[in-house]
């Protein structure tokens, strides 16, 4: 029997078939068969739209014709709707074998064609602690980790850190004057840059040592390299802690900061000028990527080289692609970056296409994102207008969450602390992956933590649920799936396409997909429940081992869609 793994295909392939013997080919990926969101349907092909534009047909008499002439055992019916849509509602003996046959994969395949990513998140500042800023970077870039790998794709993590330039010449000389080496904190350290800024911007004598500091940093003198590596292993430690916090999957292994590729600035501009793609503009080398323009028109550069010798941003990119393609050998670069920097990758990715660097084959891809905003409608601060640092926030996360989990556990104290953290830190990170990743969201403790609505201690709680019911059935074994009341069907059809929400998130980058699909199964569980007694003296034997792999099967689809997103679900709540 075909699983639910293939379901979409084999729409597809069905559709494809029936157009067929019509004399129009068509592939099983452009029949356009979704999960759909109308009421008596189970999926459906979009392909009668676009076709009847290319056939010169109306798209209500390509889709009859796709109707009168489908072969499809698994489908029950298929009706044609509004401007040219098909609705297809699967049988419902189908739906439940196809369950049945389901294993640890829940039905996700891996992919007959992996592909090997570099994906540069969180990539925080050197002597900085992690704020608010640094937040929604690193938990994107995580759960798209953790998706692509199980997509069947390799995933190399790369922590882009800022490391090297001008702000660590401040910093360094600032360190110098103040005795040089020591134990520092990194909450030391954050207070020295805000200093070392004050002075740059005040004493022009300072500025000028700051200028030659990075001189000396970049031409390798060991006094200046050990102060340096001293501010990169405390902030490292720093990265370190909130990473473990969190549940990242970023370990030192996976730092490259800017400063690793500094050996090759040098060799990248040498070879794009060979290439003849950059002009000298008022000095600088540059490139001037086509189809880039300011406000008046003029083409906008990537500088490469500034006039005073010293190599920009969009230099260290550059050669970033360079590495990552040449050296690593990867097939596709995902940077999960704010959504202000969206041209300047567009204009990075366009300069190392002209390099030969992106060549057929390869792909780089922005994954931008919005801002975190307060209650005010502006980026989120502390009360006094203050960066919120970020080991802060989580930890009042934990706070917050454990007075909830106090109210309504039974737990010992060990165990509510537990489920306390797992509650908190899956809220501040569901929060962040529930909507659409490119739009701005409101950051409020009440929204995040509410047991209701499409929230992670909504999704935690009803997989709690499960469990509860799992322990009081004992010996009780899940039997064959049945699907006979409307709310088992409801809840089966939305495990069946647990697939098709993981394939979707891959393909858009977009977590929220799949944030979207785990509420729309605990909801389907919660209906499931309320009119589907399971351990009830009334409930039939078969009756109630079918509910109980329903049920079992669940919190399967629950937990592992929240590890996908990073998020824990405990057993006990």
């Amino acid at each position: 029997m075909v699983g639910v793994s293939e379901l979409q295909q084999l729409l597809g392939r069905r559709v494809a078939d029936a157009l067929a013997t019509t004399g129009v080919d068509i592939t099983a990926d452009e029949a356009l068969i979704r999960p759909s969101g109308r009421a008596g349907a189970d999926y459906q092909c979009n392909a009668a739209m676009s076709l009847g534009k290319k056939l010169g047909r109306p798209p209500r008499e390509v889709a009859q014709a796709i109707v009168d002439a489908l072969d499809a055992p698994e489908v029950a019916a298929s009706e044609v709707a509004g401007p040219g849509f098909i609705n297809f509602t699967l049988d419902t003996a189908w739906l439940a074998g196809a369950l049945d046959g389901l294993d640890e994969r829940l039905g996700v395949p891996a992919t007959a064609e992996p592909r090997r990513f570099a994906l540069d998140y969180s990539s925080p500042n050197v002597a900085k602690e992690m704020h608010v800023g640094n937040m929604r970077s690193t938990i994107i870039g995580e759960s798209l980790l953790r998706l692509l790998r199980y997509a069947g794709h390799e995933v190399i993590p790369h922590n882009h850190l800022g490391d090297w330039g001008t702000p660590f010449g401040m910093l360094i000389e600032h360190l110098t004057d103040l005795g040089g080496a020591g134990e520092h904190s990194i909450g030391d350290l954050d207070g020295f840059y805000q200093a070392a800024r004050k002075k740059f911007d005040a004493d022009p004598d300072f500025a000028d040592r700051s200028r030659l500091r990075v001189v000396a940093l970049q031409s390798g003198d060991e006094a200046t390299l050990a102060l340096w590596r001293d501010l990169v292993a405390e902030s490292a430690r720093h990265f370190g802690k909130v990473y473990g916090l969190l549940g990242t999957s970023l370990t030192d292994e996976d730092i490259y900061g800017e400063s690793f590729y500094n050996p090759y600035l040098a060799e990248t501009i040498a070879e794009v000028e060979a290439l003849g793609i950059t002009s000298v503009s008022d000095g600088a080398v540059c490139v001037f990527p086509p189809g880039f323009a300011n406000r008046d028109g003029d083409p906008l550069p990537l500088i490469l080289r500034k006039r005073d010798g010293g190599y920009g941003y969009p230099v260290t990119d550059l050669a970033t692609v360079r590495y990552w393609v040449r050296e690593r050998g990867v097939t596709d670069l995902l940077y999960v970056v704010g959504l202000p920097q969206s041209q300047h990758f567009q204009m990075v990715f366009s300069a190392a296409a002209m390099a030969g660097y992106l060549e057929t084959g390869h792909s780089a891809v922005h994954i931008g994102f919005g801002t975190v905003l307060g209650a005010d409608g502006k980026t989120i601060r502390t009360r006094s207008g203050g960066t919120i640092k970020l080991v802060a926030l989580l930890e009042e996360a934990v706070q917050h969450a454990a007075k909830l989990v106090a109210e309504r556990s039974r737990l010992d104290a060990d165990a509510q602390a537990e489920v306390a953290r797992a509650v908190g830190l899956g809220a501040v990170k569901y929060a962040d992956l529930s909507g659409d990743r490119e739009k701005d969201y409101t950051f409020t403790w009440e929204r995040m933590l509410s047991t209701e609505g499409n929230t992670s201690v909504y999704l935690q709680y009803a997989n709690a649920r499960i469990h509860s019911i799992l322990r009081k059935a004992g010996d009780t074994a899940p039997g064959p799936i049945r699907l006979q009341e409307p709310a088992e069907r409801a809840l089966g059809l939305k495990l069946a396409q647990f697939p098709s929400a993981v394939a979707a998130a891959v393909e858009g980058y977009a977590p929220h997909k799949v944030c979207q699909h785990l509420f729309e199964t605990a909801t389907a569980f919660t209906g499931f429940y309320e009119n589907c007694p399971i351990l009830a003296e009334s409930t039939p034997a078969e009756v109630r081992a079918s509910r109980l792999a329903l049920a079992a099967l669940t919190s399967a689809v629950l937990t592992r869609g929240l590890e996908l997103l990073g998020i824990d679900a405990p057993t006990r709540m």
